[in-house]
This record gives C-alpha cells, sequence and structure tokens, in this order.
C-alpha cells in the first residue's frame, strides 16, 4: 500500500528532526483507512513511530479513504472541508486532528 511508505518517510522526516514536535505530548492518534484496517500513529518522548492494528487507546480516530490519507500527508488536504464534506470523519478530540494537519505541514 502506497499510503503506508509515504506515511513511513514523513515519520522518518520527523524522527530526524524532531523540532516540530517537541512540544507534542505522549499521544495516540489512530487513522482507520477504509480500504485497508488501521493505524496509528503514536507520539512518545519526541519521537514518532507507526503501529498496524488498534494496539493502543487513541485520544482521536481519523477514518478516511486511502486516496484522502495521502492528501493529507502531503498537506494537500484541507481537514476542516473534508469533515464538512463528510470525506473525513473524526471520532474523539476535533482538535487533534487539526494539530495532526499543523504537524504535517511543518514537515513539507
Amino acid at each position: 500500500m502506497m499510503v503506508k511508505a509515504e506515511l513511513h518517510a514523513l515519520v522518518e522526516k520527523m524522527n530526524a528532526n524532531p523540532e516540530h514536535i517537541r512540544q507534542e505530548k505522549d499521544r495516540v492518534y489512530q487513522v482507520d483507512l477504509e480500504e485497508s484496517g488501521s493505524l496509528q500513529i503514536v507520539f512518545k518522548n519526541s519521537q514518532v513511530e507507526v503501529v498496524e492494528g488498534k494496539v493502543h487507546t487513541p485520544e482521536v480516530t481519523l477514518i478516511l479513504n486511502e486516496k484522502n490519507f495521502s492528501k493529507l500527508l502531503k498537506d494537500k488536504l484541507n481537514a476542516t472541508m473534508a469533515f464538512m464534506t463528510g470525506s473525513l470523519k473524526v471520532e474523539g478530540k476535533m482538535g487533534l486532528a487539526l494539530k495532526l494537519q499543523e504537524i504535517v505541514k511543518a514537515y513539507q
């Protein structure tokens, strides 16, 4: 799956230069991809890792298709508009979904 490779590349960038995630608290973002299941993006001690499946308890879950997740990872998806049009569903803390978009933008 192409989007997993994109996510791993972004995580490598973050871990190589954690300047923009130092202030990020330890937390778990979950992404439920309509076509291929769940991924978790785990922030801990100014580092990030990707976990497949539902291992940790997430603070926010994003539900979308792979195409839109790819756009999100490239900062080409407006999360607010995607939410308003139904192409992105959010369970949990909506503010964290926007925070994830800010973090992604910082690494573009």
